[in-house]
């Protein structure tokens, strides 16, 4: 990262806006989307999040697969040619990705330092801790420091989300046949959380009003005194979104001391398992970057 000494990296899945990765001066690497035969990297230029909505309701065949380890060393050499001195390199859960396996095999090849750090979280809730890694580097932590400073507000997040179907989740193998089975049978609307990386139930209601009304008071519990920054994510699903992101504002104005409510569509990769519908919370108290842990 030209101008500092520590260079963050972290992939597409992170959801961060790209007005956010070029103010923070981020190196970003797409994972990629399979759609039919053909692979698209995520983003703007290939695979966005209305393009896989359509394939899914199309019932095309869509899977996503992670960076390879050559892809994220070319980061990290980037990196070094424009002067970092270490790399801290960010990404989703181990246990829903190879992407941090990749950055693992990569950071063994390269000419500088690299801490890879699995997020344990998914979206914006890995988008966080990379601006909090990013917020260390500005205060002139070192990557060891940084790389914890990560670790530390991606383990105090909280993301909550509600899909319509646990059919996308299953087919992707994120959640087992069973509990897709019980979901579908009994016609309830799933609320999930991420927890250590995976997913899991968190609570079932009858209908989708119940299910945001649930989750948005969940957030609120959760939010407590503790200042945080916000962010609603779905996926084809923009007015239910924006109502959630506006009573959650509202709710938790002294947390956000003037910090906006993120809102907005999930990145592709994220919503081809979890389908059209979905609705996602993201809750990150803030951490100090210049906290000893």
């Amino acid at each position: 990262m030209t101008g500092g000494p520590v260079a963050i990296v972290t992939d597409t899945s992170a959801c961060l806006p790209a007005e956010v990765v070029a103010q923070r001066a981020l190196r970003v690497v797409p994972l990629q989307v399979v759609i039919g035969a053909e692979s698209f990297d995520e983003g703007s230029e290939g695979a966005t999040p209305e393009v896989v909505a359509a394939a899914l309701r199309e019932f095309r065949p869509v899977s996503t697969s992670r960076p390879s380890p050559a892809e994220l060393l070319a980061a990290y050499e980037a990196a070094a040619a424009d002067g970092a001195s270490a790399v801290v390199s960010i990404h989703l859960s181990g246990e829903m990705s190879g992407t941090f396996e990749s950055a693992q095999l990569a950071a063994r090849d390269a000419s500088i330092p690299v801490h890879p750090v699995d997020s344990r979280q998914v979206g914006l809730a890995t988008g966080f801790a990379v601006l909090a890694a990013a917020d260390a580097v500005a205060a002139g932590l070192d990557a060891e420091r940084v790389a914890e400073v990560a670790a530390e507000r991606s383990a105090a997040s909280t993301s909550l989300f509600y899909v319509d179907t646990l059919e996308y989740l299953r087919r992707g193998g994120r959640i087992g046949a069973t509990a897709a089975l019980v979901g579908g049978a009994l016609s309830v609307k799933p609320l999930l959380r991420i927890d250590d990386g995976r997913v899991v139930n968190l609570d079932r209601v009858r209908t989708s009003a119940r299910a945001l009304s649930r989750m948005e008071d969940l957030i609120v519990e959760k939010a407590g005194d503790l200042p945080v920054d916000l962010c609603v994510s779905h996926l084809a699903n923009p007015d239910r979104a924006a109502e959630l992101a506006g009573r959650l504002g509202e709710r938790l104005a002294d947390n956000l001391d003037g910090r906006e409510v993120w809102c907005g569509e999930l990145g592709a990769v994220l919503g081809a398992h979890v389908g059209p519908g979905m609705v996602a919370v993201c809750l990150a108290p803030l951490v100090s970057a210049e906290s000893d842990g």
